[in-house]
């Protein structure tokens, strides 16, 4: 059985002879009363604060563990995002890769296609080259055989009248200067 202060301030006692004095009895009654009632009003506050401070706590906790939480997501996030750019460079280098090949070939190609046009152009040249040489040596050599067959002398200078040769000499070939 729980005794409250009520209790103890309204307890009365028998009396028997020669017993205790009432008043004392009484006061000292009320003095363990008056404590006990401070002692429990104080457990009582102590806990609340004690409850307070448990809420204050679990609260706490909560607190931390979304936070624990938040930064193993924070974490994971910038993982995939790590993860993800790198993946990303990759596809960028290898694409940079790619074209840079692509250029380079393609540059060759044009630089190989550029060097044969110019052996071309060179074997065109050497051949045209060679055939104006051919020609002019074989204009020198009908030149050459005319002259042993029709030595230039000098002639008087005669006019011609007709349509085609009006002021050349008709011993004078068309080749030759007027």
């Amino acid at each position: 059985m729980r005794i409250t202060p009520i209790d103890i301030a309204h307890k009365s006692f028998g009396k028997k002879m020669m017993g205790l004095d009432a008043d004392e009895v009484m006061d000292f009654l009320q003095q363990i009363a008056a404590q006990m009632e401070s002692l429990i009003q104080e457990r009582n506050t102590l806990k609340e604060a004690i409850r307070e401070k448990e809420l204050s706590l679990m609260e706490y906790k909560e607190r931390d563990q979304v936070l624990k939480e938040t930064i193993a997501t924070a974490t994971q996030m910038a993982d995939r995002l790590r993860q993800d750019a790198d993946r990303e460079a990759k596809l960028i280098i290898a694409d940079a890769q790619q074209k840079a090949e692509i250029i380079t070939r393609d540059s060759r190609d044009s630089l190989k296609k550029m060097y044969q046009e110019v052996t071309e152009l060179k074997r065109v040249r050497m051949q045209f080259e060679a055939n104006l040489k051919a020609l002019a040596q074989a204009h020198l050599s009908l030149l050459e055989q005319g002259e042993k067959y029709m030595p230039q002398a000098q002639l008087p200078n005669h006019n011609i009248v007709n349509g085609n040769g009006a002021g050349r000499s008709p011993n004078v070939s068309p080749l030759s200067a007027e």
